[in-house]
């Protein structure tokens, strides 16, 4: 047994569903989540996947069930700076520059130790970028941009909801990378994705929505 398993879970969701109109729009789901895991949330459009990880970041209150965050229940502002979630909206200033739009996360969130922003931006493909208004990007460089942020701010858990999406072969090995790089230094993430997901391997987890 692995020294994850016999620790406090980070995320521990126990007959979790989400309401809408009284109606279930997924669930119930019992997982956990512990440090220097991966858990691949898996279901049909409509499913719910979306809906799951904005509850779990707080955005969406729990409709029924349990949510707990290292052991005690989860409430909407706990966990300031630990949860960071990745979106469709990605959450940039158009008309700020990758470069500022960085600076602003920081400022709101802290920075994680020993990381920069001008190597943060390079790391993502964005040298000679970084100084760019966000509304001349492509739409593969915002995404960069925000994948950068996840490389600054120094939250436990990621919650990427199809974090693939607009990115090239290139991105889509860079995500991979920085997912690996994240629970190898004791971090979790959860993603949603329609892509192949071979990079997860055998240990990673499965989360399967079901209405």
């Amino acid at each position: 047994m692995t020294a994850a398993a016999n620790a406090i879970p980070l995320l521990e969701a126990r007959g979790l569903s989400f309401l809408r109109s009284d109606e279930a729009v997924f669930g119930p789901l019992d997982f956990s989540l512990h440090a220097g895991e991966l858990a691949l949330v898996e279901g049909d459009n409509g499913s719910g996947k979306t809906t799951l990880l904005r509850l779990l970041a707080g955005l969406l209150h729990v409709g029924e069930g349990a949510l707990d965050w290292r052991g005690r229940p989860r409430r909407r502002d706990d966990a300031p700076g630990e949860i960071h979630f990745l979106g469709h909206h990605l959450g940039l200033k158009a008309d700020l520059s990758p470069r500022e739009n960085l600076r602003v996360a920081i400022g709101l969130h802290g920075c994680r130790a020993g990381a920069g922003i001008g190597q943060a931006l390079a790391d993502v493909g964005l040298a000679g970028y970084e100084d760019e208004p966000v509304r001349r990007l492509s739409a593969g460089q915002k995404k960069r941009a925000a994948l950068a942020r996840l490389r600054l701010l120094p939250a436990t858990l990621w919650l990427l909801d199809e974090p693939y999406a607009n990115l090239d072969r290139t991105g889509i090995e860079l995500v991979n990378r920085l997912l690996r790089e994240h629970v190898a230094a004791g971090g979790a993430a959860l993603v949603t994705s329609h892509g192949a997901v071979d990079f997860l391997g055998s240990e990673a987890k499965r989360i399967r929505m079901h209405a």
